[in-house]
């Protein structure tokens, strides 16, 4: 029996999925929206830790100060009253028709520039709901066509708007670091900063890259074929997993947005394998102590009942896979089947403390190729005791 959820969990799940309506580009409306905090009550009731929103997921676009305030105070009592926090926010710069060629990265520059103030406008919202994490997911920055843009010019666009941004919220001092949530195509053919690898180089260029980070979504990087897992702990190996999106995902095909560990179910054990426990022969290496957050939707064929089902189904998912993946740690079959494989002698440095590279080239190992060529590394058998855990 999967047990309830906790605060002490940090499940946190987006305005946005729960508050799908099931309009997609075939069909409309196939359930009813609520108001927000009717979200955020029924999601503290089933056990979530915190929230998060874009702007307007709460407000509409067009909304007037007065509105605004209203509505966002409204929210926040609401929260504060179910003992969530908010613990990111982030803007919505791809659904209104001015966006339809980016915010930050549009061909007009007067786009550029509104989009720029939103954002810096919700910068500050996020400060002000106390949340420690700014998404910034680039949906509409790309193209359909390779005709439409200087790559070039939209790249140092892009640097611009996230420097502007970082360099922002360290003016105000604010306690927020940026998120960037790649994604290789839809809506746009070809979204800029597609894979997770990409972001980063960008990052490496910005003078404010101290507190740009990366937000990895399960399904973003499965659409690109790439592995989640793998993503995660090149994250984390370059001190840059600042918040997770977790969904499924069933391959090379739209962004299906499911329950988490709906889709590759072996993936979504391993990611919360290392998540939950670690690099097994790294002890040292960084560990991810974010929310977990899942960015899904519910089933457009479900109503409001089976929203909440599905919201409970990510949490119950994920413990269940948590439980399994600290059992198959202790196993020692796997402690032995590690060692056999050869996975702790790869935290092993290559190169002997202080061995310089001509005492490297001088040395004599007494390596035998032919000999190593016939070791047995018995991968096949670790992975199968995974499964044994996993469904055994």
């Amino acid at each position: 029996m999967v047990r309830q959820p906790t605060k002490d969990d940090r499940f946190s799940f987006g305005l946005w999925t729960v508050g799908w309506t099931g309009v997609d580009p075939f069909g409309a409306a196939s359930r009813p929206a609520l108001d927000p905090w009717e979200y955020s009550d029924k999601l503290a009731e089933l056990g979530a830790w915190g929230i998060t929103f874009h702007d307007n997921d709460v407000f509409p676009f067009d909304a007037d100060d007065a509105t605004r305030s209203r509505i966002i105070r409204q929210l926040k009592d609401a929260v504060d009253k179910a003992g969530l926090v908010i613990e990111m926010v982030t803007t919505n710069t791809f659904t209104h028709p001015v966006f339809k060629d980016g915010g930050l990265t549009s061909n007009d520059r007067g786009v550029r520039r509104f989009g720029l103030r939103k954002v810096l406008r919700n910068v500050d919202l996020a400060a002000e709901m106390g949340a420690s994490t700014f998404v910034m997911w680039g949906g509409r920055e790309g193209t359909e066509y390779d005709s439409s843009k200087d790559l070039h010019a939209a790249m140092s666009r892009y640097k611009e708007g996230l420097d502007t941004v970082a360099a922002y919220i360290k003016s105000q001092g604010y306690d927020l670091r940026i998120g960037l949530e790649p994604k290789p195509n839809e809506p746009r053919g070809d979204i800029f900063l597609p894979t997770l690898g990409h972001a980063l180089a960008l990052i490496a260029e910005l003078e404010h890259g101290d507190i740009v980070g990366l937000n990895p979504e399960t399904g973003h990087e499965q659409m690109a074929n790439l592995n989640y897992t793998h993503a995660l702990a090149q994250a984390l190996h370059c001190g840059k997993l600042f918040h997770i999106d977790l969904n499924g995902q069933s391959g090379l095909k739209y962004d299906q947005d499911l329950v988490f560990g709906h889709g590759n179910l072996l993936s979504a054990f391993f990611t919360v394998d290392l998540i939950e426990n670690g690099f097994p022969a790294s002890p040292d290496a960084p560990r991810y102590d974010g929310p977990r957050h899942f960015d899904y939707k519910p089933s457009r064929t479900e109503h409001m009942e089976g929203v909440w089902a599905s919201a409970r189904a990510n949490m119950a998912t994920y413990l269940m896979l948590a439980e399994k993946a600290k059992a198959f740690r202790a196993d020692e079959r796997v402690q032995e089947a590690l060692r056999y494989s050869g996975v702790y002698e790869l935290a092993e440095p290559t190169l002997a403390e202080g061995e310089s590279i001509a005492d490297f080239l001088a040395a004599d190992d007494g390596f035998d190729p032919e000999q190593a060529g016939q070791r047995d590394f018995g991968f096949v058998q670790l992975h199968q005791l995974a499964l044994e855990h996993l469904i055994g």
